[in-house]
């Protein structure tokens, strides 16, 4: 069966969502509703037909701070930079494995280049929750901030990849 893909509904199943990172679980189970209720974080979901999660992202509006940045990267920005946040993203275990890791990734990015239609900004930014998830954003064309887990692609390049 193909997996669907929406926004989060109180019909979505949470409950039986396992990642491996049970601070990405946690926060599905107990906080993507409440994210969502007071509008800080846009929470999509897939599942296959029947409301049970098995994947999921969250995206939300983010400011950067110029001199936090890589002359590189800040260069031409003002001193607070307009992102969207890749809040959270994770597959399932049952999921895992399958090269999907890439496609719901691309959706989100997608999403966030129609929001940058409406509202501007410059910066996709993931905070990665480790080193795989670090090496996963690089391979996908985010930049590491030295001394950080955090990492960011311009919006520019993002669009441009997503266009191939």
């Amino acid at each position: 069966m193909a997996l669907v893909s929406e926004a989060l509904g109180d019909h979505h199943d949470l409950t039986v969502f396992a990642s491996g990172q049970a601070s990405i679980d946690s926060w599905l189970a107990q906080h993507a509703r409440g994210a969502e209720a007071r509008r800080v974080a846009r929470t999509f979901v897939w599942h296959r037909g029947d409301g049970v999660v098995v994947a999921y992202y969250s995206l939300a509006a983010h400011v950067l701070v110029k001199d936090q940045l890589p002359r590189a990267l800040s260069r031409g920005s003002p001193e607070r930079i307009p992102a969207a946040l890749l809040a959270r993203l994770a597959l399932d275990r049952r999921l895992q494995g399958q090269g999907l890791g890439a496609v719901i990734l691309a959706e989100a990015l997608g999403r966030v280049v129609e929001a940058t239609k409406v509202v501007a900004a410059r910066f996709v930014v993931v905070d990665a929750i480790d080193d795989g998830a670090a090496r996963f954003y690089e391979h996908h064309g985010f930049k590491a901030i030295p001394g950080t887990m955090r990492l960011v692609q311009k919006l520019s390049d993002v669009t441009a990849a997503l266009d191939q």
